[in-house]
């Protein structure tokens, strides 16, 4: 009983089998199907090759949520080199509620001018170059974000300076924590002194012939430093025409959260709008002559995370791709053997061709009936 119920069982397994096996004996190969095939698997290896490597390549996926975060501090890293002697420029914050923020970060130290050496240069025309291309192609910025962390130099070189020339520029460079709202970074002529509505420079010591704010900025961030980001101002130099200019920066600062397989930060991107004009009173131009950097922090937060297809979807892909192909070549090439036996079974050619039967001809003039 037992071994009769197994091989009912056993027969009602083999009768749900979708994949019944042919006899070879009953199966006719031809080269057509195997030029076929050929093709088929050729194409196959190819497309699940160029599959693979888009299972082990990354993408950034961007979302956005409202920034709830309004009580924590914004750092703000500087390296901007003035055309002005240390002793002659200040440099400090002024927020949206007329709050001076204590510029103890920031340090002032005399370099010899605000020109480059010529490894510093190279560095700098490439640094302009990427900057470019970054503004033309965006999508750059999504190989930036996954390149992080490579050790890749983001620094000015340093430079060897010529000792016998005389300090004359500065170089402004450290970081300052403020209050996230609007404010007003700025460099301008005399150190800044507190006010009781606000602040003001001891600009009066200073004579309006030794005004240059020719400067270049080395590195203006917002939020943790990250080895490998460019910002848009990195690299950014402009020189003076006259000695009474104002160079104006606007800031529009996004808080940032970036999740890559090699770092995990809160930072912060921006954009920036540039301009610059000549201080003339008397043609209506008012304003003091300074580098004034105006930020206002975004209320909307960047989620930039870095994406990898999961294993099952590409098994899925490669499933697709194998049995695709198959089946699709298996139909085309049954249409087209269908369509060769339509026309030659239509203008009686090849197999369909008619042949003469023993060699004797059934004209009816060579045939002749006994009497």
């Amino acid at each position: 009983m037992r071994r009769l119920s197994r091989k009912k069982a056993l027969n009602f397994v083999k009768e749900l089998d979708a994949f019944p096996k042919v006899p070879e004996s009953y199966v006719e190969t031809s080269a057509t199907g195997g030029t076929v095939s050929l093709v088929a698997f050729t194409a196959m290896a190819l497309l699940a090759f160029f599959e693979f490597f888009v299972y082990r390549d990354t993408w950034m996926k961007y979302e956005y949520e409202v920034d709830k975060d309004f009580s924590s501090k914004l750092r703000i890293n500087i390296d901007i080199t003035v055309a002005m002697r240390c002793q002659f420029v200040g440099a400090d914050v002024l927020d949206l509620a007329e709050t001076m923020v204590a510029s103890d970060g920031l340090q002032y130290e005399p370099v010899r001018s605000i020109s480059l050496s010529p490894q510093q240069r190279l560095w700098h025309r490439t640094l302009l170059l990427v900057q470019n291309r970054l503004r033309e192609e965006h999508s750059l910025q999504d190989v930036i974000f996954k390149s992080v962390m490579k050790g890749g130099p983001t620094a000015l070189p340093p430079r060897e300076d010529d000792p016998t020339q005389p300090l004359n520029a500065c170089r402004i460079h450290g970081h300052l924590y403020v209050n996230k709202v609007a404010g007003n970074f700025h460099i301008t002529v005399g150190k800044a002194i507190p006010h009781p509505r606000g602040h003001a420079h001891l600009a009066a010591l200073v004579s309006h012939e030794t005004y240059n704010f020719s400067h270049r900025i080395d590195h203006l961030s917002f939020g943790e430093e990250i080895p490998g980001i460019l910002n848009p101002l990195d690299g950014t130099e402009k020189v003076c025409t006259d000695h009474n200019q104002m160079f104006q920066y606007f800031i529009t600062i996004v808080p940032t959260k970036l999740e890559t397989y090699k770092v995990s930060a809160d930072t912060h991107q921006y954009s920036v709008t540039e301009r610059e004009r000549v201080i003339n009173h008397a043609a209506g131009s008012h304003g003091v002559s300074g580098i004034f950097m105006k930020y206002d922090v975004s209320s909307l937060r960047v989620l930039v995370t870095e994406q990898h297809m999961p294993l099952w979807q590409f098994l899925v892909r490669l499933c697709g791709i194998i049995g695709g192909i198959f089946s699709t070549t298996g139909m085309l090439h049954g249409l087209v053997g269908f369509c060769v036996d339509v026309v030659c079974c239509r203008f009686k050619l090849g197999v369909y061709k008619p042949k003469g039967v023993g060699g004797l001809s059934l004209g009816n003039s060579d045939l002749q009936l006994p009497p």
